[in-house]
């Protein structure tokens, strides 16, 4: 008889650097006590439909981007029969997986953890990302006010940490690449995007010339240096 799988949330510590795998696990994972009924997930394509001239045209859609995959799933804690702090440290933990690590505060890059839920063979949810929200909900407590049952809603969404990109003429580390403004781009999302940092928006205005970052125009092709010049630059 094959032994039944069970579902977990664990937490690793954030990448130090983007494009670097996540770090060592961050405390003892989440074991579901009793394994989702029913899991939700999602992906979307961000497009942008320009204009058209007649009412009757149809404007010609532009790709500009895929959306993170996001997880959401709920998360069943009882302590019923042992009458114990489970539950409330349970919920603590997930909470405490909003914020960033001590370690992430301490080298200056403060972040909090990244998460992945694993539940068998389920590959396509098994991803590494960061929560979102949490939601608990208690519903059961102890004569001393000890909560002894709760249900927390997760929302996992995938980090998406980019990954060095490399020259396949030279095979030299990061090559420049362009990116296309959409509503609601700055250069310091772009920037957290690209390098984990928003402070580092200065880079990509030096590469392109710009003096002014926020007067920036939908559709406007912008320069992206790779990670390395980040790390050479003197900002």
């Amino acid at each position: 008889m094959a032994t039944r799988a069970r579902a977990r949330l664990t937490a690793y510590e954030p990448p130090k650097k983007p494009g670097r795998p996540p770090g060592g696990m961050f405390g003892p994972p989440i074991s579901f006590q009793f394994n989702p009924e029913t899991l939700t997930l999602s992906k979307g394509a961000q497009w942008i439909r320009h204009r058209a001239r007649s009412a009757r045209q149809v404007g010609v859609p532009e790709f500009t981007g895929s959306l993170p995959r996001r997880l959401s799933v709920e998360l069943f804690l009882d302590a019923t029969d042992t009458h114990d702090t489970s539950v409330q440290k349970g919920v603590e933990t997930l909470l405490s997986w909003c914020v960033p690590t001590a370690r992430s505060i301490a080298a200056k890059a403060s972040s909090a953890p990244r998460v992945k839920f694993t539940w068998g063979s389920f590959d396509s949810a098994s991803f590494f990302g960061y929560l979102e929200e949490v939601t608990a909900t208690y519903s059961l407590f102890d004569s001393d006010g000890t909560p002894l049952r709760a249900t927390c809603a997760v929302q996992l969404t995938e980090a998406g940490d980019p990954t060095p990109r490399q020259n396949p003429t030279s095979g030299s580390p990061g090559t420049r690449r362009t990116h296309r403004l959409v509503v609601g781009d700055s250069l310091e999302l772009l920037a957290y995007r690209e390098y984990g940092d928003a402070t580092a928006w200065r880079v990509i205005a030096e590469a392109n010339g710009i003096d002014d970052p926020l007067r920036l125009r939908p559709g406007t092709e912008v320069l992206v240096p790779s990670p390395d010049e980040l790390e050479g630059s003197d900002g």
